[in-house]
C-alpha cells in the first residue's frame, strides 16, 4: 500500500476526479465551466445590487431572493477553486484539511439553500392565502430572524462533520468521485467503522432537506386549494404565475440533490459518469439558473435590470 494512503489524516491527500477518459480535452472542457462560474457570479451579484439599490424592491419576496442569491454565490465560490483547478491546471490533489473545509461550506450552504427555498414557499403561501395580512406577517425584522435561524441551522448541523471525519485514518484508495469534497464520499474512504457518521449524515439530511421538502409540499397544497376556490380563471392564472419562478428553482435544486443522495447511499453499481454529471448539476446549475429564471419570469426585476444596463 502506498505511503500516501497509509498515513494519518494530517499528512494524507485526496485525489479529485474530473471527467474520466477526457484528460486530453480538459482545457476545452474548462471553457464552459468558466462561463458558468462567470454567469453565476455576475448574475447573482446583479440581483443583489438591483434589490439593494432599488427601494421599490425592498419587499419580502425580493429579500428572500437576495438571501438565495447570497447562498448561490457562496456555493459557486466554494466549488470553483477545485473544479477549475482540475480542468485548467490538472491539479487533482487536495489536503484533508482543505477537503474538510470545502465540504463544510458546501453542505452548510446546501442546507441553507434548501431553507431559503422553504422561506420563499412560505412567502408565496402567505401572499396567496392571506394577502391582507401579508405585510403584517412578513415584516423585515421577522424576515431577518427567520433567515438567521435557518443559516445557523445549517452551520450548527454541519459543524461537527469535519471533526467526525478527522478522527479517522484513511488507508483505502484516496480517489474521490467528484471535483470537490462531499461528506458521503470522504466517509467511505475511512478504514474505521463509519456507522455513527452515516447515521448522523442521514439524520441531518432527513431533518433538513426532507423536512423542508415536506413543508414546501404542504405549502403548495394549501396554495392550490386557495387558488381553486377563486372564481375567476384569470385570477387563478395570475396567482399561480407568481409561483412559476419558485417552482423552477425547486426543480433545479431538489432533483439533482435527491438523485445524488440516493446514488451515494444505495447506488453502488451506478455509472461513475452518472455520479459525476449529477454532481455537476447539483453544484453548478442552481446558482447558474436561479438568477436567469427570476430575471426572465419577474417583470419588475427584469425591468430594473434592463434599466440599469441601458443606463
Amino acid at each position: 500500500m502506498s505511503a500516501v494512503n497509509d498515513t494519518k489524516f494530517n499528512s494524507a491527500v485526496f485525489l479529485l476526479t474530473g471527467i474520466p477518459g477526457q484528460e486530453d480535452t480538459y482545457l476545452w472542457i474548462s471553457v464552459p465551466f468558466c462561463l458558468m462560474y462567470v454567469i453565476s457570479i455576475v448574475g447573482n451579484s446583479v440581483i443583489l445590487f438591483i434589490i439593494k439599490t432599488d427601494p421599490s424592491l425592498h419587499e419580502p419576496m425580493y429579500i428572500f431572493l437576495s438571501m438565495l442569491a447570497i447562498t448561490d454565490l457562496g456555493l459557486s465560490i466554494a466549488t470553483m477553486p477545485t473544479i477549475l483547478g482540475i480542468y485548467l491546471f490538472n491539479s487533482r490533489e487536495i489536503s484533508l484539511d482543505a477537503c474538510f473545509a470545502q465540504l463544510f461550506f458546501i453542505h452548510s450552504l446546501s442546507l441553507t439553500e434548501s431553507s431559503m427555498l422553504l422561506l420563499m414557499a412560505f412567502d408565496r403561501f402567505v401572499a396567496i392565502c392571506y394577502p391582507l395580512r401579508y405585510a403584517s406577517i412578513l415584516t423585515p425584522p421577522r424576515i431577518a430572524k427567520m433567515g438567521l435561524v435557518f443559516v445557523l441551522r445549517g452551520v450548527v448541523l454541519v459543524f461537527p462533520v469535519p471533526f467526525l471525519l478527522k478522527r479517522f485514518r484513511y488507508c483505502r484508495a484516496n480517489v474521490l468521485s467528484h471535483s470537490y469534497c462531499l461528506f458521503q464520499e470522504v466517509m467511505k474512504l475511512a478504514c474505521s467503522d463509519i456507522t455513527v457518521n452515516s447515521i448522523y449524515g442521514f439524520s441531518v439530511k432527513l431533518l433538513t432537506v426532507g423536512l423542508d421538502s415536506l413543508l414546501i409540499f404542504l405549502s403548495y397544497v394549501m396554495i392550490i386549494k386557495t387558488v381553486l376556490s377563486v372564481a375567476s380563471p384569470m385570477e387563478r392564472l395570475r396567482a399561480l404565475n407568481t409561483c412559476v419562478s419558485h417552482l423552477c428553482a425547486l426543480l433545479l435544486f431538489f432533483t439533482p440533490e435527491i438523485g445524488l443522495s440516493v446514488i451515494h447511499r444505495f447506488g453502488n453499481s451506478s455509472s461513475h459518469l452518472l455520479q459525476i454529471l449529477l454532481g455537476y448539476l447539483y453544484m453548478l446549475v442552481p446558482p447558474l439558473m436561479n438568477p436567469i429564471v427570476y430575471s426572465v419570469k419577474n417583470k419588475h426585476l427584469r425591468a430594473r435590470i434592463i434599466r440599469v444596463f441601458i443606463k
